[in-house]
């Protein structure tokens, strides 16, 4: 999925959604960077991916909440 339509899908979701999806996007990075630390990361790219999802998801919360 590209970056606009993720954004597009994560600003029609609500407050609950988007925690929802940030701690599923930390856990996805975090495992990832067990994986790296045992040797298992192969795609070292996905680690920045889950990064800037993370932020992605933090920037339509903090707008959310300046809207309301």
């Amino acid at each position: 999925m590209k970056a606009q339509e993720y954004v597009k899908a994560l600003r029609e979701k609500d407050a609950k959604a988007l925690k929802e999806e940030l701690t599923a996007l930390r856990r996805e990075q975090f495992n990832l960077r067990m994986q790296q630390a045992t040797g298992q990361g192969g795609k070292p790219n996905l680690i920045r991916d889950a990064r800037k999802k993370i932020a992605r998801v933090k920037t339509v919360m903090a707008q959310q909440v300046k809207a309301s």
